[in-house]
């Protein structure tokens, strides 16, 4: 990761939003050292790099929970550099690498080459999180206090979700002695064994195997139950359901300790989108009913839902350009998740911008307590500027992550990142492809 940029940085004129504290005003923000100041001195102004952010939204560096760079093991995938590089590119100065590398990060080995490589190579904040069993096997439990240490921000086994309910809860009560969250990927595999979509109409048409929604619902109702009983802090992972909006809804009326996330493909595309077999749109859990759509964004708009993350999951072209029951599951989403949400909640008045913007900045960093997504006087000088109207078209060569399997590819999106700083160093810029060496 760039060290922070000693420089006094001067962004001038533009929106500034920082959604923690609700300031909401044309004005300047500075930074000295790689972090907030209230003002430059005068001795600083002569020397500082000013950018002129006229039109333009200034606001925290936005948060993603749910990312995978796929290294170790996966590195023709992503690797943590072309990763973090398609982050910065997204606006996303905070991520979290999910632990389904090959080997799985299990233990504080992994987790130590992890941050080793984050530390050479990164160009945003990226955080590991470990695994809940070992190997993701769902049969031993990994080394949650090891794990701990070793410096994991939560435990996960995303992508294969732990089967056995004694297991999980003996997972959810270590974790909790260690204020470790438990982040859980809801699916109840008996229920999916050969599903490649979501079960309904769609499936019946196209004469593939459905998934119903009721894999998840099932997981999720678990894990409200082991909450409750236990006190830990379970958070659920993209969640894709009607049905389990409305068990969250009702276990956090109830006070469980439950949050939930949903992403961008979820809340804005159905399994409509999968009539012409395009792999790209072929994600885990899958594209649901509009009836489902339309409840993730109810549930965000009432609380029920937290934040967002993208599931930002990279394959490459040759593994998706296969027979639809046969490609891997997954899209990346970092480069096109503002635009999106964008789309689906400010552009159609659903939400004002900097309700908007909390759902990726102050809302997912609070989740797992990283200090993060703030504009706060001392805070990291983590910044995004973009322009909420500029159009642009995702292309396969245009975006900085080693793979493009994007349902947006081709699309016409609304709002563009112009600027990307981490600790007050330029780490993305369209004009300059190479901001951050």
């Amino acid at each position: 990761m760039p060290a922070p940029d000693p420089s006094p940085l001067w962004i001038a004129g533009g929106r500034v939003i920082d959604p923690a504290s609700g300031r909401d005003e044309i004005a300047d923000l500075f930074s000295l050292d790689g972090r907030l100041v209230a003002s430059l001195p005068e001795t600083e102004r002569p020397r500082a790099r000013r950018i002129d952010a006229a039109g333009l939204v200034v606001c925290p560096g936005l948060v993603d929970i749910h990312v995978h760079f796929r290294e170790p093991g996966q590195t023709h995938k992503e690797t943590i550099q072309s990763g973090s590089r398609a982050a910065a590119a997204g606006g996303f100065t905070t991520v979290v690498c999910m632990p389904n590398t090959a080997p799985p990060a299990d233990n504080a080995g992994i987790i130590q080459y992890i941050k080793d490589v984050i530390d050479r190579e990164a160009v945003v904040h990226v955080y590991p999180s470990g695994c809940i069993t070992v190997g993701m096997k769902g049969e031993k439990l990994a080394p949650s206090g090891s794990l701990k240490r070793a410096g994991v921000v939560a435990i996960t086994d995303d992508g294969a979700c732990v089967q056995q309910n004694e297991l999980m809860r003996r997972a959810v009560e270590y974790a909790a002695m260690f204020g470790l969250p438990v982040m859980d990927h809801c699916q109840d595999e008996s229920l999916t064994h050969g599903s490649v979509m979501h079960e309904g109409l769609v499936s019946l048409r196209l004469g593939l195997k459905g998934w119903p929604s009721a894999a998840e619902d099932i997981v999720v109702s678990r894990n409200v139950i082991l909450s409750t009983h236990t006190g830990a802090h379970i958070h659920l992972q993209h969640i894709s359901s009607a049905t389990a909006v409305d068990i969250i809804r009702r276990a956090k009326q109830r006070g469980v300790r439950i949050t939930a996330e949903a992403s961008p493909h979820h809340l804005a595309l159905t399994d409509d989108a999968l009539l012409d077999y395009d792999t790209n749109f072929k994600m885990n859990p899958p594209l649901r009913s509009e009836a489902d759509r339309q409840a993730l964004v109810e549930g965000i708009l009432d609380g029920t839902l937290d934040c967002i993350a993208t599931d930002h999951a990279p394959h490459t072209d040759y593994e998706k350009d296969v027979e639809f029951d046969y490609a891997p599951f997954g899209i990346v989403g970092l480069e096109t998740a503002l635009p999106v949400v964008l789309d689906v909640f400010h552009h159609s008045g659903k939400l004002n911008l900097p309700a908007t913007l909390d759902l990726l900045t102050r809302k997912p960093a609070d989740i797992l307590g990283l200090p993060a997504g703030r504009l706060a006087e001392g805070a990291p000088a983590d910044i995004t500027l973009f322009d909420p109207e500029e159009t642009w078209t995702p292309t396969p060569t245009g975006l900085h992550s080693k793979s493009a399997n994007s349902p947006w590819l081709g699309a016409t999106l609304r709002g563009r990142v112009r600027k990307t700083f981490v600790a007050g160093r330029l780490v993305h810029s369209p004009d300059d492809p190479t901001p951050a060496g």
